[in-house]
């Protein structure tokens, strides 16, 4: 995935002309920018990171074998890092400021958060023992799994054995040491942390185990993968809190005499084992949550009336529109696209408007409502650059207003019908307005780094702008601007709020323009919050056990709101009278520092210290192929034709694996092969953007399972080009333009059982347009469209054979969760002389072999034909059209251990009808088929999916006996 990521930068990278990879380099980092546009961010990133590595090398004991590679880079308009530690060392970071929503991350610095964390990633993965390096050094280097070699599985669990834990240990030693590295601020003893687990105590929901976390915790709750942190950073702070940091640490720390495993590590540090351990925390836990509630219980509860009868997931700020009494907010919950929708105030049944493209979670879209114009105004792309657009809430018709806007935080003005908003680029944050008609943004504030605006809200008569305001050292502020004053680039603070470290969260203006609502977790609960801006006096309108958030006041003094649920948000009516006094919690994490002080000495400082001058060695550009050395060298099997071949594989990269080169040579002993197909070598180089390719007697390690052969006798040569034209997610369009030229052929290179000239040439170029919508949660794309145009011009003896492919699939989104039906259609035409097997199209078969790689759905593909023999069916042209329901995945809780375990399976029933030579009657074929494919989804060594395919297809045509199939694969590596 970091791979991908990469490739995605560099490719942008070399399409723009207004700026180029550059570096600051030192003996412990290469820092790859763009310059000049974010040169004023790597100073601050490279001090990050080196007051974050002495924390590492102290605490953690980790030493870089070779310099970390960073890329700051600013495609996203939600910032984001990721830390890859095999088989090299390389963060990613994303420059724009951080999601606030509901406080669910830090307060802290974002760069200087981003390294804490990240940096303990890296130290949990790359620190190793003397056995670790001996293996690195024999295979010269860590090495990443590959599905092209299975055995790298193996060598991988060798070299990188901490890197194959769940993801909860991985973020929750993150989240833990990045709070007491930060001197506290931080998620270990986060608002949003404490109300997740208070509200799992309070429903009686139960707390899942470190198996049941894994295999359906992340895929079916709301949060997702957000529970790895939740879940990891709580254990690890009762172990603390329990043991000590220093138990901690020694879990963690790949020290000598350490176990591979982090199971086996945690019993032999902790002596009990790490489901026992986990059942002590949640019995903790919910004694711990008890006493929180019962301290929130000394005064009355509010409570609220529910409008809806089931959590809604992540839901978005809420509109009212007065002339139809009803409520607009945009929701997104598991097994369901995220949508815009409109819900009766009085409660009721919610209406769907209109889908969300790319949603954020927790936030899903940025909302404003127009009543004048009647239109609902929105954000899309939010992790792309954000596009702005508007709906007609009664017709749903939507249209795109600015494209790559990167606007966000939306507030109407009903006086001057203005937007405001905040823009996001190359790490800063501004304030802009959009006057109508919303094509053109106009900046009104600049804040300087390290500031970043929120949660704007415009007073009902338009004079004012409140601001949420959020300060490098974690400050947190609320400030009111005249709109007059933006508007000539001035920023005079009329009014302002101190909120410490608990952000103001979604503060509106009341009717009246005297008074706004939000809400803080000013006791460590989420209540709606009061000011009086004229007097500075704060008050509270609820006592939650949960959390209330998003408040909407009424005219009549009413609010509406949405509290927080197991499952999601659920939008209340309250009352809106003030709350008679508040109680305060206790944090799990202020239980840990007060029990192990020795956590202070974890505050690693400001990064403003580090000279980071005296520390750079070069500054200049990056050029990628300079980089270039070996990553890894191991043993690999083969298969060719029947035969088993032993050799070796060799990786390169350079640090930031633009340019990658795989060499793959064996040889197969066996008497009965020629003495010339006994050796085998495939050269293979990728770049973003070009790929090139080089065979010799190609073998493929599939080939040692099932009928579908890949091994070709022969050379070969070719290169291949690649763009995306469009990437506008889930919109994508694709062009591929691949070359090759072989020789000494036997079999056609894609078509194992047909007969190949000797010499071969051949061009193809293939359109690919995607717009396929995935539900939170879900398993596969349940509606949208995919479309695919491929050309093809073979050359043999002297003849051209033109190709011509088109696809077409179309899918509905049932009501069942995450269930679909789609329509796949394809066509092709082919000429040339009849007789010669270039000038046809072969089907057949499922096409998956016993152990294989690739999409495990094969059937799905156009020269795929289940119940018929592979290369079985013959034409010149033909017409195809398939029918399939997805049926919704049957998720597990408890089908395996946490080494190796079972998370869903999905069945897939399919008919086919496919007519070949079309408009020829003397060789027209006409023949169906009916199957059904179950795929089973485990996991192995924590982090490595497999799948686990069964399929079964009866083949039938007029005047023959039907044809069965059966299929059963084991595909490797999703």
């Amino acid at each position: 995935m970091i791979a991908a990521l990469l490739a995605a930068v560099a490719l942008a990278n070399d399409a723009g002309a207004t700026a180029a990879l550059a570096t600051l380099e030192s003996d412990e980092l290469v820092l790859v920018h763009r310059a000049p546009l974010q040169s004023h961010l790597a100073p601050q990133v490279a001090r990050c990171f080196y007051n974050s590595l002495e924390f590492q090398q102290r605490v953690f004991g980790w030493e870089p074998a070779r310099p970390v590679t960073v890329l700051i880079n600013d495609f996203s308009d939600s910032g984001n890092a990721s830390a890859m530690g095999t088989p090299r060392t390389v963060l990613l970071l994303e420059t724009s400021p951080i999601g606030m929503e509901f406080e669910t991350v830090s307060p802290n610095e974002r760069f200087n958060w981003l390294m804490n964390h990240e940096l303990v990633h890296l130290a949990t993965v790359d620190k190793a023992t003397k056995a670790d390096r001996r293996w690195r050094t024999l295979f010269a280097g860590k090495v990443v799994p590959t599905a092209e070699q299975p055995e790298s599985i193996l060598w991988f669990w060798l070299t990188s054995p901490r890197d194959a834990a769940p993801r909860w240990f991985h973020e929750g030693i993150a989240v833990f040491a990045e709070t007491w590295m930060a001197g506290g601020l931080g998620r270990a003893q986060g608002s949003w942390d404490e109300m997740v687990f208070r509200t799992k105590i309070l429903e009686n929901a139960a707390l899942r185990d470190p198996l049941g976390l894994v295999a359906e915790g992340v895929k079916t709750d709301f949060q997702v993968d957000v529970n790895s942190y939740l879940y990891g950073t709580r254990f690890i702070s009762w172990l603390a809190l329990t043991r000590s940091p220093d138990h901690v640490v020694r879990w963690i720390r790949r020290d000598e005499g350490s176990k591979r495993y982090y199971a086996s590590q945690f019993k032999q540090v902790f002596g009990i084992s790490l489901d026992e351990a986990w059942a002590q925390w949640t019995g903790f836990e919910k004694e711990f949550q008890a006493e929180n509630l019962a301290a929130i219980r000394t005064y009355p509860v509010t409570h609220g009336r529910d409008l809806v009868d089931r959590p809604l997931g992540s839901v978005s700020r809420l509109h009212y529109d007065e002339r139809d009494d009803r409520l607009f907010l945009a929701v997104q919950y598991p097994g369901s696209v995220a949508f815009i929708g409109s819900l009766p105030a009085a409660g009721g049944e919610m209406k769907r408007i209109v889908d969300v493209k790319a949603p954020i979670l927790y936030a899903v879209t940025s909302l404003a409502w127009d009543p004048g114009r009647r239109k609902i105004l929105y954000t899309t792309d939010h992790v792309e650059y954000r596009d702005l657009r508007e709906v007609d809430p009664d017709t749903g018709e939507s249209r795109t207003l600015l494209k790559d806007a990167r606007l966000g935080e939306l507030a109407f003005d009903p006086v001057t019908r203005a937007l405001w908003g905040v823009r996001h680029f190359n790490g800063m944050a501004s304030v802009v307005t959009v006057p109508e008609p919303y094509t053109e943004w106009k900046l009104a504030r600049a804040f300087p780094y390290g500031e970043v605006p929120r949660n704007l809200a415009v007073s009902p008569d338009g004079t004012l702008l409140a601001v949420a305001v959020g300060e490098a050292d974690g400050g947190q502020v609320l400030r009111l601007y005249r709109t007059a004053d933006l508007r000539k680039g001035e920023a005079n603070v009329v009014a302002e709020r101190r909120f410490g470290v608990a952000a103001p969260l979604d503060f509106v203006f009341t009717p009246d323009g005297d008074h706004l609502v939000g809400s803080a977790y000013y006791t460590g609960v989420a209540n709606v919050l009061r000011w009086n801006w004229r007097t500075d006096a704060l008050s509270a309108l609820t006592n939650a056990e949960t959390g209330f958030f998003r408040p909407l006041p009424m005219k009549d003094g009413r609010l509406y709101a949405i509290r927080y649920a197991e499952g999601g948000f659920v939008p209340v009516e309250l009352d809106g009278k003030e709350a008679p006094d508040l109680a305060a919690i206790t944090f799990l994490g202020t239980k840990v520092i007060e029990t192990h002080p020795e956590l202070k000495d974890w505050n690693v400082g400001p990064p403003s210290e580090i000279p980071i001058d005296t520390l750079v060695t070069r500054q200049g550009s990056y050029r990628s192929g300079r980089g270039i050395g070996v990553e890894s060298v191991y043993p690999v099997l083969q298969g060719y034709k029947e035969s088993i071949g032993v050799g070796a594989r060799m990786n390169l990269s350079d640090p930031l694996m633009l340019n990658r080169i795989s060499l793959t040579a064996s040889y197969t002993p066996d008497s009965d092969l020629a003495g010339d197909e006994k050796a085998h070598a495939d050269l293979h180089y990728e770049r973003y953007d070009w790929r090139a390719r080089a065979t010799y007697n190609y073998a493929d390690f599939y080939d040692l399972f099932g009928p579908t052969k890949r091994s070709r006798k022969g050379w070969s040569v070719g290169a291949g080009w690649g763009k995306t034209l469009v990437d506008d997610r889930p919109r994508r369009l694709r062009l591929d333009v691949d070359a090759a030229y072989f020789g000494d052929l036997e079999r056609l290179p894609f078509y194992q059982n047909v007969v190949a000239p000797d010499r071969l040439a051949s061009v193809v170029s293939t359109l690919e347009w995607s717009n396929a919508r995935t539900p939170l949660g879900g398993v596969d794309a349940v509606k949208g469209q995919r479309a695919s145009l491929s050309g093809a011009v073979d050359r043999a003896g002297g003849e051209m054979f033109p190709k011509l492919v088109a696809t077409w699939d179309a899918g509905l989104a049932l009501p069942l969760s995450n269930s679909s039906v789609w329509l796949r259609t394809a066509a092709g035409a082919a000429s040339g002389d009849r007789e010669n097997e270039l000038a046809s199209f072969y089907f057949g078969g499922f096409g998956n072999n016993w152990v294989d790689h690739g999409d495990e759905k094969k059937y799905r593909e156009w020269w795929s034909f289940p119940g018929e023999e592979i290369n079985a069916l013959a034409g010149r042209t033909f017409a195809k059209v398939m029918t399939e329901w997805n049926l919704p995945p049957l998720r597990f809780a408890r089908a395996g251990s946490p080494g190796i375990y079972a998370s869903w399976a999905r069945t897939s029933i399919f008919a086919t009808g496919i007519e070949t030579d079309v408009g020829d009657s003397a060789l027209r074929r006409r023949i169906g088929n009916v199957g059904v494919q179950i795929d089973v989804r485990f996991t192995i060594l924590s982090r490595l999916d497999m799948t686990l395919s069964f399929g079964y297809a009866s083949a039938f045509e007029e005047g023959t006996k039907p044809r069965d199939e059966g299929m059963v694969s084991l595909r490797v590596l999703r």
